[in-house]
Order: structure tokens, then sequence, then C-alpha cells
């Protein structure tokens, strides 16, 4: 990569919730030490053109302790960027046993960011825990990971249209642009989408030898469509198509044959592309510039791929956020930095039991 697109990306990117529980932290609540370095965000407020009535964009992302960083530093680049902040709605999705309580993480939101629009919803591992196998990487067997699968039974119904971003992206464009997007005729979910990529790579010699389960997700050959990897950590996603077309029992069926077949080594990317590969709405891959964390084994350092940016997406085993804490950051990871809110060195940190004058409160749906 030459230096020039970094020095671009560096001086661009510089500068109503559930009411089933109220849910404030108590002195019994576990609150981790980290929990406390993060600072609060700038007042992102919409400026003259935007209207009240102008259509609300949804964004669903995870919310857990150990990606903690990464997520607020992904919200804090969408209010950094979009041209109206206070028309973006976070449904934030939280492990019911994560370390910190889905309290004290939606504290911990609504002090970060005091005037967004969010809701917290609490993920019920045990909905997903037996359908789960061993992965090329322990990470990737999180129970979280497969939270995307479930949007469509655990946000709230009338949310027909949703943008799904993985904890470990920061945007440097108006996220508007990308929920603008049409999905065309039956399609249910968009993303940016690579022919390029070896394919038969993602799955195992026993799937592919195995005629039934190739012509199950692909078709035969007189009617298979021509499958392309897509990264499942920024999709477009039609809900309204989602629940009529029971997606999560479709997904949950590759799921239990991998159990019983071992039909793939990576975690809950797999089951969507047996699912939806050679039938999403093909998004500019300017929205999905991933890998940046590496492979999954070393995560070693990557460049951007040629063309466009838009969304930059450290999937990989290597995390910003980590490398700079052990003081080996990658060049690309000095992008990231500028939306880091995490200061453990802060003089004033945040106090997670200020309850202030919002009311907070997470669903147990």
């Amino acid at each position: 990569m030459t230096s020039s697109p970094l020095l671009i990306l560096l001086l661009t990117s510089l500068p109503l919730l559930c009411v089933s529980i109220r849910s404030f932290p108590t002195t019994d609540d576990v609150i981790s030490d980290d929990l406390f370095g993060f600072t609060e965000s700038p007042d992102y407020r919409n400026g003259e053109h935007c209207r009240s009535d102008d259509v609300t964009v949804h964004i669903a992302m995870t919310l857990d302790s150990e990606y903690l960083r990464g997520s607020i530093a992904a919200v804090h680049s969408v209010l950094r960027h979009t041209s109206c902040p206070e028309n973006i709605f976070f449904h934030f999705i939280a492990a019911e046993f994560d370390p910190a309580s889905p309290r004290v993480l939606t504290r911990l939101v609504r002090n970060i960011f005091t005037s967004l629009n969010f809701k917290v919803y609490i993920f019920r591992e045990d909905s997903v825990i037996n359908l789960i196998s061993s992965s090329i990487r322990v990470a990737l067997e999180n129970p979280l990971n497969y939270a995307r699968n479930y949007l469509g039974d655990i946000l709230d119904p009338n949310i027909n249209r949703v943008i799904y971003l993985d904890t470990d992206v920061v945007l440097v464009d108006d996220v508007k642009k990308l929920w603008n997007i049409p999905l065309s005729h039956t399609r249910v979910i968009g993303a940016p989408e690579y022919c390029h990529a070896n394919f038969t790579n993602y799955f195992t010699t026993t799937f592919w030898s195995d005629p039934v389960l190739t012509r199950t997700a692909f078709g035969s050959k007189s009617e298979s469509k021509k499958p392309c990897y897509f990264n499942t950590g920024v999709m477009v996603m039609d809900l309204k198509k989602w629940r009529l077309g029971n997606y999560r029992s479709k997904i949950e069926y590759w799921m239990e044959v991998q159990r019983k077949k071992r039909i793939y080594e990576l975690g809950s990317l797999p089951p969507f592309l047996l699912v939806f590969a050679g039938n999403i709405e093909p998004i500019d891959h300017r929205w999905n510039q991933h890998g940046l964390g590496g492979d999954n084994v070393k995560g070693s350092c990557r460049s951007l791929h040629p063309g466009p940016v838009s969304l930059l997406h450290w999937s990989g085993k290597g995390k910003p956020w980590v490398r700079y804490d052990e003081k080996r950051p990658c060049p690309l990871d000095h992008v990231w930095k500028p939306y880091d809110l995490y200061n453990r060195g802060s003089s004033q940190p945040l106090d997670l039991f200020h309850f202030g004058e919002h009311g907070d409160s997470v669903s147990l749906d």
C-alpha cells in the first residue's frame, strides 16, 4: 500500500430505550476497572438540513466487555461521519452472562454518548449454545458471534430493515449512503461480494464430496447458483423478508449438519454462505475493506484492498486496540485510533453510578 491513501484516511478521520425492565448499575454489579477508562464523546447533533421526520437508520451491533473498546470506536465513527446523527438508532445485543452485566454496559454507553438513541437487548446464549461447534479460533465460538442469526427475533417486530456491523469496524463515510442501497427482488441481505475468492476453501472435503449437501445448498447443475464469498461483518438486512422466509431455521439447519459431519472449520460465517451465497445484493467493496486483522492464526499487518474506502474492518485475529496496548500497532491501526475513546490515564473517568436525567432500560425479550 502506498502512503497517500493512508494519509488521506488519517486526515478525513480526524476531527429511546425499551421500557421492559429498569436497569441501573448497583454496587452489586461486578465492574472491571477497564470500564472506567472511557471518556465522553463529543455531542453530535443534527445539522439544519436534517428533519425529525427523516428516515431513521437502524444499526445492530453486539456489545460485550471483551470487544467493548471496538464497539465504542465503531459507534463514534458512525456519529462523526453521518450527516444526521440524531436519526441513527443503535440496537445493541449483549450477552446474558457477560462479565460486565447488560445493566452496566447500558449505563456506560449512555454516559459516553449522552444523546445517543439506542436500546440494549439481552441475548440468551442457551438459544444457540448447543448448535455451536469448535472452530479454527476459540474466539469464533463465542455465542454472541451468532446473534446476527437471530436479529429477526431479537429486534422489535416493527424494525424491518437494519445494518449489521461487527465491533471491529470504523466508518469514514456517511452510513446513510449504505442504508439507502436498495435490496432488489427477493434478496434478503446486501453485502460486498468477492467472487474471485476460492469459495471451496470455506468448506471441508466432507461437504464437497456429498452430492446431497452441495445440491441442498447450491441446487442441481442445471439450476445451480454461482456461490461467491461475502463477509458477514457488514450487511444490510431486510428483516421483513428474513422473518417471512424463516431464515433463522435455514441457518440453524446447517449448524446442525455441522455438528454431525464437520463440513466447515470457521464459526458463524459458513452457514450464512450456505444459505445466501450467490443470492445477495452486491454492494460496493468500499463498504467492507475487511481482513485488516490478518489471518485467524497470526493476525499480521495487512494493507488496504485497491479502490475507495468507506468502511475499514479488522476481521481476523489482530485487533487495533490490542496491538496499541502491546505497543505494536500496524500502519492502518492509526486510522482506527482517532475514534478510540478509551483513555486509561484520564483524570475524569466516567461515573457509572451517576444516573443523570435519562432512564435507561434493557430488553429481556
